[in-house]
């Protein structure tokens, strides 16, 4: 029996996590759902409400007005360092800056807004497998 993956998404345009959440819980094997999704458009709200352990994967958008989704990332991999994570932008990424800004940064999963629900989840599933 395959255990239902809970998802957090946080973005700050309420049309991307409403989109994402329908249509990742949306799918189902069988009668079973295979995603919860939890979404928020704040990430400070995000933050304060984060349980070390509750989520399997976040969804975590780059450009965010109150904290970008590259401090929210590096605040919750100090209180939860299992926690699996792949960043969504509308912007073209450029690996290379990214490295030259960020060098610490240890995430290889980057998604470009719009993507279709099954990318999403061929994503999702193939970060949970590598980890």
């Amino acid at each position: 029996m395959t255990k239902v993956k809970k998802i957090l998404v946080v973005d700050d345009e309420p049309d991307i996590t409403m989109t994402l959440k329908m249509g990742l819980e949306n799918l189902k094997q069988g009668d079973k759902n295979l995603f919860e999704v939890e979404t928020f458009n704040d990430p400070e709200l995000a933050f304060s409400n984060y349980k070390p352990g509750r989520y399997d994967f976040l969804l975590l958008d780059i450009k965010m007005s109150k904290m970008n989704g590259f401090v929210f990332w590096d605040k919750i991999r100090k209180i939860d360092s299992k926690a699996k994570v792949c960043f969504i932008t509308a912007l073209n990424i450029d690996y290379e800056s990214l490295r030259e800004t960020f060098p610490l940064l240890e995430i290889e999963c980057f998604i470009q807004k719009p993507i279709e629900i099954c990318e999403l989840v061929e994503r999702i599933n193939a970060e949970l497998v590598v980890g």
